[in-house]
C-alpha cells in the first residue's frame, strides 16, 4: 500500500478533525480508536471500523498484523512521524481506527441506569463508564455538561465500556428523570442517608454530580433518594470515580443478596 506523507491528504486532515473537535465528531458521527486494545474491544464486540490507519514500522508488530488480518476495514498506511502527530499518546501506539459511534437510543424508562450531572474530566468518565458496564448498568445517560463521551481520551479510559453499554449524550436529565419510573438517587449530603442504609434493589437510576459542584439543583428536587458515602472525618470528599465505583457495587451486592 501507498505510504501517506503528506498532512494535505483528505484521510489525515479528517482524523486531525476527529481528535481534536467535538464539533466535527457530532458532524460526522464518527471519532478515533487509538491502540490495539480498543480496536481489539471494538472488534469482539461486533462494532464496524470505517478505516484503519497504521505506522509504517508498526506494520511489523504481530499483534497489529493480526488486527489488520482479522478487519475488513480499509486500510490506509501512514509514514512515522505523520502517524505520531494523530494520536495523543506520549509513545505511539502505531494503530488507530475511524469508528462509526451508535446512535443514541431512546432512553429507558425503568430499569438499571446511571446518570452523569455535568462531570467533565475525560478521565473521570471513562473511568465511571467502565466500572458502569462491569456492574452491569443497562443505560449511560450523561448531561450536556459532561465531557465529550465520544472524545478519544474518554474512549480510551473507558477501554471498550462504549461497546457494553447504551450511552444517551446530551441528555435532559431533568426530563429524564421525571419520567423514570423507579427510584432515582442521587449523591448529595444534605438530607441524606448512609450508601449502606438504603435500598438500592429494583428500578433505579442513579446520579453522580460534577466533581466541583455535585448535583444540579434542578436533578436534586426530582430525587427520592440522596445518598451519601460514610467517610472519616476532615474529609471533603471523594474522586467521582471512586464514589461511583462505591454506589455501583454496593447495588450490585445488595441485587446479589450478599
Amino acid at each position: 500500500m501507498e505510504v501517506i506523507q503528506s498532512r494535505q491528504n483528505p484521510l489525515i486532515k479528517t482524523c486531525t478533525k476527529l481528535a481534536a473537535n467535538r464539533r466535527e465528531r457530532l458532524k460526522t458521527g464518527l471519532s478515533l480508536l487509538d491502540g490495539p486494545h480498543l480496536i481489539t474491544a471494538a472488534l469482539d464486540a461486533g462494532q464496524p471500523l470505517q478505516r484503519i490507519l497504521v505506522a509504517e514500522q508498526a506494520l511489523e508488530k504481530p499483534e497489529i498484523a493480526q488486527l489488520l488480518v482479522r478487519s475488513d476495514a480499509p486500510k490506509s498506511v501512514v509514514a512515522d512521524g505523520m502517524f505520531a502527530e494523530l494520536s495523543e499518546l506520549e509513545s505511539s501506539s502505531g494503530i488507530l481506527a475511524i469508528w462509526p459511534f451508535p446512535v443514541a437510543p431512546e432512553a429507558v424508562q425503568a430499569g438499571w441506569v446511571l446518570a452523569l450531572d455535568g462531570v467533565q474530566d475525560p478521565g473521570n468518565v471513562g473511568s465511571i463508564l467502565r466500572t458502569a458496564a462491569a456492574a452491569c448498568v443497562q443505560q449511560i445517560w450523561l448531561s450536556p455538561a459532561c465531557a465529550d463521551v465520544y472524545s478519544p481520551k474518554v474512549l480510551r479510559a473507558g477501554m471498550g465500556a462504549h461497546f457494553l453499554v447504551p450511552i444517551v449524550e446530551r441528555a435532559d436529565l431533568p426530563v429524564l428523570l421525571a419520567a423514570f419510573e423507579g427510584q432515582r438517587a442521587v449523591t448529595a449530603l444534605d438530607g441524606s442517608v448512609s450508601l449502606y442504609q438504603a435500598r438500592l434493589t429494583g428500578s433505579m437510576a442513579l446520579v453522580m454530580g460534577s466533581e466541583g459542584m455535585g448535583v444540579s439543583p434542578a436533578v436534586l428536587d426530582l430525587a427520592t433518594l440522596r445518598l451519601c458515602i460514610p467517610m472519616q472525618a476532615g474529609l471533603e470528599s471523594l474522586n467521582v470515580g471512586a464514589a461511583a465505583a462505591i454506589c455501583l457495587y454496593e447495588r450490585v451486592r445488595q441485587s446479589a443478596g450478599l
